[in-house]
């Protein structure tokens, strides 16, 4: 009896043991942070930043229609009583008027060019809208030793096809890898779709954004280009002092 006994306690006792064990496991495996934890989190705090740019072009083809649509991405990167100012590529808006910046996905503002830099391909776009989230740029300084990290690109890929579908206007994120860095541009995994041009490229891990989403190749649309963040910084500190640069 005593053997049994004691057979028993023993067992109620691993039991036991083992019980708590697999409540400390789930307790720690929960409250451990998850992979990419970092990567979500700097999406939502870049996001609110992020804007649809929307203007008229010069028509491609006159004989059907006397001015094209376009589109492209814009990050806000200062706010005060002037209005809001829009970092952007200075090729996607270049020519354009009738321009428009819609704000978290609905919220529809009349936007025009302040300042440009055609060679350097970056352009500053203002809207008297205010206050709106700002988005701080990073360094992109010695990005030479950090070639292989993950990437986040948040933008508007073609949104023209997104609402022929039907489906509502919203930012899409896009992954990859800073690839190399060539003769001053960030050469990236991405391949900057039609209407991303102007999009916050940022360090999945720590959420800086070092670089503007510029092109791709023709050729192989999986290889894009960024323009460094460090370039973006030095132009505003040019053009937009007054704000803060």
């Amino acid at each position: 009896m005593r053997c049994v006994l004691a057979y028993r306690w023993s067992g109620l006792c691993r039991c036991t043991l083992v019980a708590a064990s697999l409540v400390l496991c789930t307790l720690l495996f929960s409250c451990a942070p998850k992979p990419d934890h970092a990567f979500v989190a700097a999406v939502r705090n870049i996001e609110p930043s992020v804007v649809l740019l929307t203007m008229r072009l010069p028509s491609s083809n006159t004989r059907q229609a006397p001015y094209d649509n376009a589109y492209a991405t814009g990050t806000v990167v200062a706010s005060g009583p002037w209005g809001s100012d829009i970092l952007t590529v200075d090729h996607a808006v270049r020519d354009g008027w009738d321009m428009h910046a819609t704000i978290d996905n609905h919220r529809v503002v009349p936007a025009y060019v302040v300042a440009q830099d055609a060679h350097q391909d970056i352009a500053l776009v203002r809207t008297p809208v205010h206050p709106l989230p700002v988005a701080r740029l990073g360094s992109s300084a010695n990005l030479q030793l950090d070639v292989g990290r993950q990437l986040g690109l948040v933008g508007y890929p073609i949104p023209d096809e997104f609402h022929a579908y039907g489906l509502n206007l919203a930012t899409s994120l896009n992954s990859g890898r800073l690839s190399s860095v060539r003769n001053g541009m960030l050469e990236v995994t991405l391949p900057i779709v039609p209407g991303e041009s102007g999009s916050p490229i940022f360090l999945a891990d720590s959420g800086e954004i070092i670089g503007i989403a510029e092109s791709r190749f023709d050729t192989e649309h999986s290889i894009g280009f960024a323009l460094p963040s460090d370039l973006a910084k030095a132009f505003l500190h040019r053009v937009d002092a007054i704000h803060g640069f």
